[in-house]
């Protein structure tokens, strides 16, 4: 039965359905309909007000979003959703992305109960989806409809948290891990949660963000968001919605059923055992077939009513038949390895087994489900499939009526009369004339584009032509000959005498987009963080006494004044960092000083030094004699720059805030600020000098952009260069689909473009009719000449050569700079870096990348083959390393044979330039499936749909060789393969052993900051210095080697007054308990975090803020915590007063010193304190501490009665 049309069509261009609605009534029966690409979303909101909802099957997962987008104009985006396959395939032993199942399990509660309707708008922040009246339409690829689901997953609804949850904080955490959701030490993704104390923090799988939840006893006490990067909430909420994390539905009768057929298969009673004992694990969703004789699909949880159209049938069932072949062979080798083995850079879901580089071989477990698949443990049962994806046919047959399918081609009896455009490309007096002439002949013409600021923009270009077209939010009635403009997602429009419209998407306008890029959210762990990922064994350097060799934390109890404030008497509890340097001695760091404390980063071996012995200074001293000259070749450029007066750009202009509002994503708060940062530099007088670092992906490109509009709306022209011709063609790409529909000319110069196009480019810059021109080191030829440059972006800047850069060098006293650079700088660098020259840093990732998967092993050829076959059955792109040039022909031909029908490239060191770069290219392009390459590929590259490596020998290869390969995938949402192999029955030397135990081990974020800061320890600083700096750097760490440089620069900018080497270290000794209890933070991790936060206070503002910190992400402060931020405040105001140590004295008083007391303080010591003494040669004061009391308050108190002015 339909659905009443305004429950379907509410869209912005849900008016155009109506005329329609009558005339195609005939032609939309259920069967077959003709109808081509462009008009395939209109002829589907037509259906579904037939048949509501209506499940839409694509082909590919690709296609999906481009139906989902054009759908949503015209029902409404709440009223479409999309629903994803598993991005895992049938047998692969690895469970789907916890984000993906979020999305999926809300999309069948809002099957299941449309009437819940609207959520509060709280509700909807927590879950990331507003839990809307039913959809109209739902949208899948086919893998989606044949993948076997769990057919309980209807029966479970998701998890409701608010003031009147009555489970409790037990109840909470039992639930939550029978949904699935995995224990954490802090919540980071999706699908994690941990436990605080009362405090349950836990990210919902359909949410944007994570959500804390605490307890006072038994009852909810508080909601609130939390961000990930800092771990500290925001907003109250009334309530979170909590979906499941698996989609395998973990209770009795799961657990009885596991217990049965663990009985008949002895091979999978491991797997199945855990499923019994109600604990989620990596990979338990492959066992859902084993549990489930009648797996659900799809179409089964569709209510009465529902229709299903198929677009492209024969591509469908092609497809289809195509994901059941590879299943097929997925079956035996997917089972013939134990999950976990070949992981070693599996989720944090997983559970923990051993993680050791190869894959096991288990035939036992592959008989015993083939076994079980086949009927054995059910002879009766012929539904069984043991090939992990249904028959399509099957599928469809059970999915009822109505059906149509959706065709290019066909009868002209059964067709929806629209005609698609040929892309007008930006050409907007062309667009101007069609619209006058369709107005003229009485039809409705309709524009859209993505958002508000390029609807107007979009208006304004047309009104320029000579043709009015308001902007409408939502369409009225069509009329004959009306003009307007509309934003909505729509894609591709159509055009139809017969219907009497004309509707022309953003596609047709200006051409093809690429397709929409995943959102963000606050990073997962910033640069500064990566120093506090601390384990046993790992590299510190201590301020004071230089490299040493971390031990963990030890709390320790010692003996203390009868007066000891919080502790048993005469005793006080602290916590120490333990560091151990060589000759056995030990340093004990009071928790309260850790700040003094860096991870050691620049070296892989480097020297433990002796406590007091003297190396740490004598290495301090050769650093800073070696930095000398490269800070002064820094602060003459600096020099230079500040004396230089450059162009001072105007104010934002309307122009410049409409490209701004058609970004279509949300920017993070970082890369607003970088954005404001250049923006600012741009309007001063001064020549801009900027560097924006950031990996891959982090929104660095848009920065430059808006830098870029900023300069050609101001009637300059930009540069932008970069150090390949790829990357060119992907910035060009970039840039001019950003600046569609402005009067900006966007030109790409490089060895692709004809000598005719370069001609062309290079006359365009010396006459300004070229704005904006994107390219490789030709941008740095002698013909090359711009009428007016006014803006220079560079994209990593350190891949050029010498002769280059020093062009650049002297581009950059007149010209402003834009440097982009994906290396990562530590803290202190920046330090260095931004005495001279200013720096951005962006530290927030896409916020689906996922950890790269990890097998590490002996070269297997039919693992290798398998791993090709599974990234091209996901519709991805292949790279295969094999770095020797005289054999490499061979090897791609073996991988043709290996893998029948996969288009291979090759590309190496010896092709000529030109050839390889055009190998690159069609391979970003898709032209190809499999590259197989030397190393070059191993830096430069970015091609997110390309996410499995295969590297023959890896043992041959360097550490950072390997990490730069492995940071070629995973740079999208979907999961990375990377497949380190070396040979068999070949020994290995314990280095090359100890790189591939590094590379399995290290495998957080794919290309993320905290590898890239493992990349630069190993390494070195290659690419932020010049080469003969890496030993000092490997000699003090990067942290300590940016101080010193700091501090070199800051010499020289200070007119050569030096400044003291290091902050002076505190020492407070008072008998007071002041320490974290271990039951307040139990991971010792964080409590190291926690004291770093602590030891970092240096006002009353950084007590006010760590104390709201603590409390915020680990609950009310214990008496022992709160003395603890009592003594953090004193030491600031000791730093403040230059106090270095406070101690008592067997006197029961307080030493201070040093301490230098004008004439007018003696005497307010001698009224106010009789009883204390001052020593004026030792620059040592003597206070009486309180019988009773906080001596901690007392002895700051009488300090600032003392000392303060």
């Amino acid at each position: 039965m339909a659905r009443p049309m305004a429950a379907c069509v509410a869209g912005p261009l849900a008016a155009l359905v109506d005329a329609g609605r009558d005339r195609l009534a005939d032609e939309l029966q259920p069967g077959r309909l003709t109808v081509g690409p462009a008009a395939r979303p209109y002829a589907l909101a037509l259906l579904a007000e037939r048949a509501a909802p209506l499940l839409v099957v694509t082909a590919t997962d690709r296609d999906v979003d481009a139906v989902v987008d054009d759908l949503g104009a015209f029902l409404g985006e709440d009223a479409v959703a999309a629903f994803p396959a598993w991005e895992t395939l049938p047998h692969e032993r690895l469970s789907p992305q916890p984000a993906t199942v979020g999305q999926r399990l809300a999309v069948l509660h809002r099957l299941r109960k449309p009437e819940e309707g609207d959520s509060p708008p709280e509700a909807a922040r927590a879950t990331g989806e507003a839990r809307r009246a039913g959809l109209a339409a739902l949208v899948a690829p086919v893998r989606a409809l044949l993948q076997p689901m769990d057919p309980r997953l209807a029966e479970r609804d998701p998890l409701v948290v608010d003031g009147a949850y009555a489970g409790g904080l037990d109840g909470l955490v039992h639930a939550l891990a029978t949904l699935g959701y995995t224990r954490s030490r802090t919540v980071e993704q999706r699908g994690e949660f941990a436990v605080r104390g009362g405090l349950v923090d836990v990210f919902p799988t359909a949410a944007e963000l994570p959500v804390r939840i605490e307890f006072f006893g038994d009852d909810v006490d508080s909601l609130r968001r939390f961000h990930v990067a800092d771990q500290r909430s925001e907003d109250h909420l009334e309530r979170a919605v909590i979906d499941p994390a698996r989609e395998v539905v973990l209770d009795a009768d799961t657990a009885d059923t596991a217990r049965r057929v663990a009985a008949q298969v002895p091979e999978l009673a491991d797997e199945l055992g855990r499923l019994a004992d109600g604990v989620a694990f990596e990979g338990m969703e492959a066992l859902v077939t084993a549990i489930h004789p009648r797996p659900a699909h799809l179409p089964d949880f569709l209510p009465a009513g529902a229709g299903l159209a198929v677009i492209d049938a024969p591509q469908v069932a092609e497809r289809a038949e195509q994901l059941r072949a590879e299943a097929r062979e997925l079956l035996v080798a997917g089972w013939t390895s134990t999950g976990e083995d070949t992981s070693a850079g599996h989720d944090p879901g997983a559970t923990g087994e051993d993680t050791s580089a190869g894959h096991g071989p288990c035939a036992t477990g592959v008989r015993g489900l083939a076994r079980l698949l086949s009927g054995v443990a059910d002879a009766s049962d012929e539904s069984r499939d043991e090939v992990g994806f249904a028959d399509w046919d099957t599928v469809r047959q059970a999915s009822g009526e109505p059906q149509w399918e959706l065709s290019a081609f066909g009868s002209a009896s059964r067709d929806v009369p629209a005609t698609a455009w040929d892309s007008f490309r930006g050409d907007m007096a062309g667009v101007a004339g069609t619209v006058r002439r369709l107005a003229g002949q009485g039809a409705t013409v309709v524009l859209t584009a993505a958002g508000h600021g390029s609807a107007r923009r979009l208006a304004e270009v047309l009104r320029d032509e000579g043709v009015a077209a308001p902007v409408v939010t939502r369409l009225e009635p069509p009329e004959g000959g009306r003009v307007a403009v509309v934003p909505s997602t729509l894609r591709e429009g159509f055009h139809s005498d017969e219907l009497g419209v004309a509707l022309l998407g953003e596609w047709d306008l200006f051409g093809p987009r690429r397709s929409r890029s995943t959102r963000r959210l606050p990073s997962r762990r910033s640069a500064t963080d990566a120093v506090l990922d601390l384990e046993a064994g790992d590299y510190v350097v201590h301020a004071t006494h230089g490299v040493g060799r971390y031990a963990g934390v030890v709390t320790r109890t010692l003996g203390g004044p009868t007066t000891a404030v919080g502790g048993v008497s005469g005793q006080v509890t602290r916590d120490y960092v333990v560091v151990e340097y060589a000759g056995g001695d030990t340093l004990y760091v009071p928790g309260d000083q850790v700040d003094a404390l860096t991870k050691y980063v620049g070296g892989e071996q480097p020297a433990v030094m002796r406590l007091g012995g003297g190396d740490w200074q004598r290495a301090r001293h050769k650093v800073k004699e070696s930095v000398k000259e490269m800070a002064g070749e820094l602060v003459r450029l600096y020099q230079a720059r500040m004396h230089a007066t450059g162009r001072a750009f105007g104010p934002d202009t309307p122009w410049q805030r409409e490209l701004e509002e058609a970004f279509p994503h949300t920017e993070t708060e970082d890369q607003l600020g970088a954005i404001d940062d250049v923006k600012a530099d741009l309007e001063a007088h001064q020549p801009m000098d900027r560097l924006v670092c950031g990996d891959v992906g982090y929104g660095k490109t848009e920065i430059a952009v808006r830098a870029a509009a900023k300069a050609v709306f101001d009637g300059a022209q930009v540069a932008v260069l970069v150090p390949t011709t790829l990357l060119a063609q992907q910035h060009g790409e970039t840039f001019t689909e950003r600046f569609s529909g402005f009067p900006v000319e966007v030109r790409v110069l490089s060895r692709f473009a004809s000598p005719r196009e370069q001609k062309r480019t290079l006359d365009g810059l010396a006459a300004g009719t070229v704005d904006i021109v994107v390219g490789t080191h030709r941008l740095l030829g002698s013909d090359v000449a711009f009428k007016d440059l006014g803006l220079m972006v560079v994209d990593e800047e350190q891949r050029f050569g010498v002769a280059h850069k020093e062009q650049l060098k002297r581009l950059r006293t007149n010209v402003d700079v834009l440097t982009m650079t994906a290396t990562p700088i530590p803290r202190t660098m920046e330090l260095a870096i931004t005495g001279v020259r200013d720096l951005s840093t962006i530290d927030t990732p896409p916020e689906d990348r996922q950890p790269v998967v990890t097998h590490v092993g002996e070269y297997d050829e039919a693992t290798a083959a398998l791993a090709v076959r599974r990234e091209l059955l996901r519709e991805g792109q292949v790279f295969w390393v094999h770095n020797q040039v005289d054999t490499i022909d061979a090897v791609t031909a073996r991988v043709r044979e290996l893998v029948p029908g996969a288009r291979v490239a090759m590309a190496h060191g010896r092709m000529s330039e030109d050839e390889l770069e055009q190998v690159m290219v069609s391979f970003w392009h898709r032209e190809h499936d499999v590259l197989v390459s030397t190393t070059i590929v191993e830096s430069g590259l970015d091609i997110p749909n390309a996410n499995t490596l295969i590297v023959e020998r890896t043992d041959l290869m360097g550490l950072a060789q390997i990490y730069q390969l492995r940071g070629r995938i995973g740079r999208s949402a979907r999961r990375g393969y990377a497949y380190l192999f070396f040979p068999q029955a070949r020994a290995m030397t314990e280095q090359a052993h100890k790189r591939l135990e590094a590379v399995a081990e290290h495998t957080g974020l794919g290309s993320g900051m905290s590898i890239a800061l493992k990349d630069l320890e190993i390494r070195g600083a290659g690419d932020l210095l010049s080469g003969d700096q890496s030993g000092h750097v490997a000699s003090v760490g990067m942290e300590e080697y940016g101080r010193i440089m700091a501090e070199a620069v800051t010499e020289l900018t200070d007119g050569g007054e030096p400044e003291a080497e290091t902050e002076p270290e505190i020492r407070i000794d008072l008998p007071v308990d002041a320490h974290l209890p271990a039951d307040y933070i139990d991971d010792e991790g964080l409590r190291l975090q926690a004291y770093k936060r602590v030891a970092s206070v240096r006002d009353s503002a950084g007590v006010k803020a760590a104390r709201a910190e603590l409390v915020d992400r680990f609950g009310p402060l214990p008496e022992p915590a709160e003395r603890l931020l009592a003594v953090a405040a004193l030491r600031a105001a000791a730093r403040r007063w230059g106090i270095t140590a406070i101690s008592t004295t067997p006197r029961r008083t307080a030493r201070v010193e040093p301490v230098v007391l004008s004439d007018a303080q003696e005497v307010r010591l001698a009224r106010r304190f009789p009883r204390a003494r001052y020593n004026a040669a030792a620059s040592a004061l003597e206070l009486p501490l309180p019988s009773s009391g906080d001596p901690v308050a007392a002895l700051a108190g009488d300090l600032k009665a003392l000392l303060a002015p």
